[in-house]
């Protein structure tokens, strides 16, 4: 676009370009961002200059093969732990416990960030080990957002081995827990994954609305009480904080349907 361009420029190019995404016809285009139709023309012309967008052929514009371009280049440099850590610092800060964030990979959750707490012990090194989703705070809020029949296929395939004497072996059992997860909007693990750590925790979101992982605070079981409801609500704070910081829409997290809304 040229030079010297002023912010509410700027602004105005953002927002037709966001509103591409969603619409074809130039009409739409300036209903959904409240500028006039010659305005919004002269902007889609630019952005057609730049390959950000192209013409349908029928009179309307379409995403441009540059967005993708860009996109790409910038996942190859997208670290979720880095985008996630003021919300991850924020729940260690508030707590005073550990925490961990973790991304779903398959039926699987992978640990990609570990922040120790204020505590004279420290939790175990998670960071790139790999854990069952049944037996986690965090395995539990990611399924929690998994449909029935998801959650079903992940427990076919994987089993439900028992990592303690606590941990859930029968899909009864984790769906009972998943649904109380649901309405509390976060999930427990009383000592089923390592014996005497308990953790709470809740899911975190993409820039599509789908989960992509978790995050958690763990301690030794006497030093966290899963009944705690202040412990509870930062890890559920820190949830949507990091989803937005990843790109989840923020009038979802905002009503506070993430984390927390039902499975479909």
């Amino acid at each position: 676009m040229a030079t010297g361009m002023t912010s509410g420029s700027i602004d105005k190019a953002l927002s037709v370009l966001e509103a591409v995404a969603q619409h074809s016809r130039v009409t739409d285009i300036a209903v959904d961002t409240g500028l006039p139709k010659s305005t919004v023309h002269r902007i889609l012309q630019s952005l057609v200059g730049w390959g950000f967008a192209r013409t349908d052929g029928n009179g309307g514009y379409l995403p441009g093969p540059r967005i993708l371009t860009l996109a790409g280049r910038v996942m190859n440099r997208f670290d979720p732990a880095r985008h996630a850590g003021a919300a991850l610092r924020e729940m260690r800060d508030s707590t005073g416990l550990t925490v961990h964030f973790a991304i779903r990979n398959g039926d699987e959750a992978v640990y990609v960030e570990k922040l120790e707490g204020r505590r004279p012990y420290q939790m175990r090194p998670r960071i790139g080990m790999s854990v069952p989703l049944h037996t986690t705070a965090i395995g539990k809020a990611i399924l929690a957002h998994l449909t029935g029949a998801e959650v079903a296929e992940i427990v076919g395939r994987s089993g439900m081995k028992p990592m303690t004497e606590r941990s859930l072996t029968t899909p009864a059992a984790l769906q009972e827990q998943l649904a109380e997860s649901r309405l509390r909007g976060y999930s427990i693990d009383d000592g089923e994954n390592d014996p005497d750590i308990n953790c709470i925790g809740a899911a975190v979101f993409d820039h599509t609305g789908t989960v992509m992982g978790g995050v958690s605070i763990s301690a030794l079981e006497f030093d966290l009480d899963l009944r705690d409801e202040a412990l509870a609500a930062a890890v559920i704070s820190g949830a949507r904080q990091a989803s937005l910081a990843l790109g989840a829409p923020p009038e979802l997290v905002e009503t506070g349907l993430l984390p927390g809304a039902p499975a479909a």
